[in-house]
């Protein structure tokens, strides 16, 4: 079992864009107060990463430890570009009224309050639960409601470890991949004591 006492960490990651580095990222937990804590992925774009040159992706959720669930209480997401563009979003989750919503630089379709239940997570907490979850053949269900939306999100983790190689280290790590996503692929690689994922695939 890979399930462990949430703890603050800061990773650093080597970011590429169709078979080519293209700028770095680091994603960090850090405890506020209490049952507090922020979750932050920052993506520094470098050499065209996503097609576009520049290209930063900053995303924050701060949230709670309510039970066996990560709650999220607001998230926020910039993405901006020299001389192109700087978008921010920003959401609020209520748990008082059942409900969350989103401002900013996001469609009007998407600023309608959504409905929220126990155990939905924004998706960089789902990140956080696969961690704290993925066991060898175990599938994995979650709700991932963020950016004004609700969707269910499956994962199903491969039935042993592999080897995969990460700044000149060796990790026996354990394939975790989203089967439900469609054209959208998402696989992390989950090594046991290390609490973030040494290894992170979307296409």
């Amino acid at each position: 079992a890979h399930a462990q006492p949430l703890e603050p960490f800061h990773a650093t990651y080597e970011a590429w864009y169709d078979g080519k580095r293209a700028g770095t990222a680091t994603m960090q937990v850090e405890h506020e107060d209490g049952a507090r804590w922020r979750v932050d992925l920052d993506v520094r774009g470098e050499r065209g990463f996503a097609g576009i040159v520049g290209l930063n992706i900053e995303q924050s959720t701060v949230f709670d430890v309510a039970g066996d669930a990560y709650r999220p209480l607001s998230q926020s997401t910039t993405r901006k570009a020299a001389l192109f563009f700087n978008r921010r979003t920003t959401g609020i989750y209520d748990w008082h009224a059942g409900t969350a919503h989103w401002t900013g630089d996001i469609s009007k379709a998407r600023r309608a309050p959504v409905p929220i239940v126990h155990g939905d997570m924004s998706g960089l907490l789902i990140n956080l639960a696969v961690i704290r979850d993925a066991e060898p053949g175990l599938e994995l269900h979650y709700r991932f409601v963020d950016s004004g939306r609700a969707r269910d999100h499956v994962y199903l983790a491969a039935p042993a470890t592999e080897r995969v190689a990460v700044a000149g280290l060796s990790y026996e790590a354990l394939r975790v991949e989203r089967t439900n996503g469609g054209n959208d692929q998402t696989i992390l690689w989950v090594a046991d004591g290390v609490p973030t994922p040494v290894r992170i695939l979307q296409r």
